[in-house]
């Protein structure tokens, strides 16, 4: 009996001692979040989909950096004009939807520009106006803070014949101004014209002179290339494996120009 009791007693000293000497199990890493802050009214680009779930090719773009990086994905809506705020508090940690590059180059540390894109002027197409000389004296809505106010500031000639600028918080709302004809034209990205023309079978059309012409890419707060180099890598190697012309199929008949995909060969 005492002999059953000792090694009893012995076995439990050794699962102790083990016990003692073993180390807690590390926890697992945070994974790496992108948190890409969009306009949801901004096709083809980001917008609300019928379902009420985010879309666009440019997230729809993200969500296959993620997943090939291994990373979450999380979609914010935000206010365009308070793009930088949102970005400087960390709310988002990147401006990824139909983003210019072109003149704010030093602003941001930005991935490759992966689009060409256009300023154009749309308006109705029983208007009468056929060129930028017949928008004298008429008034144009662009959305505030965008590349469309920045392209129509360069274009001193144009912006000095315009009877009146108006800046409004979205496109949809531009318009629906323009449809009831509140303003004479909208100045607008070539994707968001071309959408707004494919949903609106002949209500409007395309003056052929541009505004200004620009490139898209994504936008990190300045000085921070170790998250940029990680998806501007990825960008690149979807874009040469055929994913991002897949991706962009998908978005042709929401107006997304696949010809203008700079990053494509």
């Amino acid at each position: 009996m005492k002999k059953i009791i000792a090694i009893a007693l012995a076995a439990v000293m050794i699962l102790g001692l083990a016990a003692c000497g073993s180390k807690p199990a590390a926890p697992a890493a945070a994974k790496q979040k992108l948190i890409v802050g969009f306009d949801a009214e901004f096709p083809p680009f980001g917008f609300i989909a019928e379902d009420g779930s985010y879309d666009g090719f440019d997230l729809a773009m993200a969500a296959k950096v993620c997943e090939k990086l291994g990373w979450d994905f999380e979609a914010v809506p935000i206010d365009w004009n308070s793009k930088d705020a949102e970005l400087s508090a960390g709310n988002i940690n990147c401006i990824w939807n139909g983003f210019t590059y072109t003149g704010r180059e030093n602003d941001y540390t930005w991935s490759d520009p992966y689009v060409d894109n256009s300023i154009v002027m749309v308006v109705k197409a029983d208007s009468g106006i056929k060129s930028f000389a017949d928008l004298a004296g008429k008034t144009v809505m662009a959305q505030a803070g965008s590349s469309a106010i920045d392209g129509l500031a360069e274009n001193a000639e144009l912006s000095a014949s315009l009877k009146k600028v108006i800046e409004l918080a979205d496109y949809n709302t531009g318009f629906m101004e323009l449809k009831q004809g509140t303003v004479d034209a909208v100045a607008a990205d070539l994707g968001v014209a071309t959408y707004q023309i494919a949903s609106n079978s002949g209500e409007y059309v395309i003056l052929d002179e541009p505004v200004s012409t620009e490139q898209y890419a994504v936008g990190f707060l300045k000085g921070n290339t170790e998250l940029r180099d990680a998806v501007n890598a990825a960008l690149l190697e979807l874009a040469a494996d055929g994913t991002m012309l897949t991706v962009a199929q998908d978005y042709v008949d929401d107006g997304l120009v696949i010809e203008s995909l700079c990053l494509i060969k």
